[in-house]
Formats: structure tokens, sequence, C-alpha cells
């Protein structure tokens, strides 16, 4: 919900985002996070209602339970990494909003290396970017931003991170956005 509010604010403050897709998996259990499946049954249930009350207020498309959610992210970050590095970081912005969108849009299995393909072919970007997330180059790049989410103390995502300061969750991006203002 928060990707092109995002973008907008990044480009209308003449700042750059920089795209350091991370493992959740490995950042959890150092930082006391917990997966959906894991948490309280009240906690998952207000969720909900967040996640409708933010879909309304933005007139975003977005389904509640989504299909193909929870989703193995491991392949489509590591996706992200390697359209960033070989198409840059616009090209990777405009993935990983695709990516966003086909989960909790469009009800598309974004672990599925077909509808990966599928994905690049619409941003305009290289499909041979699709054998290239699983190259050694990009797992070492996704690890590496991973060990640095977990030293500078991140816990969960989406984490924005400016100037040394970090802003968690979309609902978090007004303030972001005055940070920004104030640069």
């Amino acid at each position: 919900m928060g990707h092109q509010r995002l973008a907008d604010m990044a480009s209308a403050a003449g700042a750059q985002v920089r795209l350091h897709p991370i493992d959740l998996g490995r950042v959890f259990p150092v930082s006391g996070g917990l997966q959906l499946k894991d948490r309280a049954v009240q906690r998952q249930a207000y969720r909900l209602v967040e996640l409708a009350r933010f879909r309304d207020h933005l007139k975003l498309p977005l389904n509640l339970q989504p299909a193909y959610f929870p989703v193995v992210s491991t392949l489509p970050a590591k996706l992200i990494v390697a359209v960033q590095k070989t198409e840059g970081e616009t090209a990777a912005l405009k993935v990983a909003g695709a990516l966003m969108s086909a989960v909790w849009a469009q009800e598309r299995n974004i672990a599925d290396p077909e509808t990966l393909g599928e994905i690049l072919r619409e941003c305009g970007s290289s499909p041979d970017c699709l054998s290239q997330a699983t190259s050694d180059e990009v797992q070492k790049l996704y690890d590496a931003h991973t060990d640095e989410a977990i030293e500078i103390g991140i816990f969960g995502a989406p984490t924005y991170v400016l100037d040394g300061e970090m802003f968690w969750g979309q609902d978090r991006l007004m303030f972001l956005e005055h940070a920004l203002a104030k640069r």
C-alpha cells in the first residue's frame, strides 16, 4: 500500500529510493518478530481490520486475504536484487511495485517462476534477470542486505531508512515525508 506513495514522495523531494530486499526469515528470529501464522488470533484479526481501513482510505485495490499469501518470497526478493544490479534502481522499483500488486491486487503467485517472467515482461525488464536471481552474486547481495538490516535493527517490512533514521510500516510514510522535507 505504500509503494507508489513512497515513489511519489521521493520524486517530489528529489530523493532516490534504494531497495534492499531482505530475508525476514533471518530477521524475525533475532528481532522478536513472528510470521503471521504464529501471531495471536486477535492480532491476525485486527490486521485485517487495519488493512481494510487503509485500503478504503487510500482507495487502492487490495485483497485482504490474497490467494497466494503468505508467499515464499526468496526468489521474488532476489529478482528485485537482480533487476537492480543489471537495470538499475528505477527498474527495480517498478518490478517491486508490480510484484506487490501481483500478490495483493491481482491474485498472482509470485513464487512461481513463470509468473515472475510475465511480470518482468510487463515491466519491460529482461527475462534474463530471472536466471540471474539464482546466481551466487545475487545471493551474496541479498545476504549482505539482510546482514545490514539485522545490524541496524530492522525488525519488519517495509522499513524505510533515511539518514540512519528508521520508519517502519507504510502507515509511517507521513513521518518519512516530513523528514524528507527537512533535508
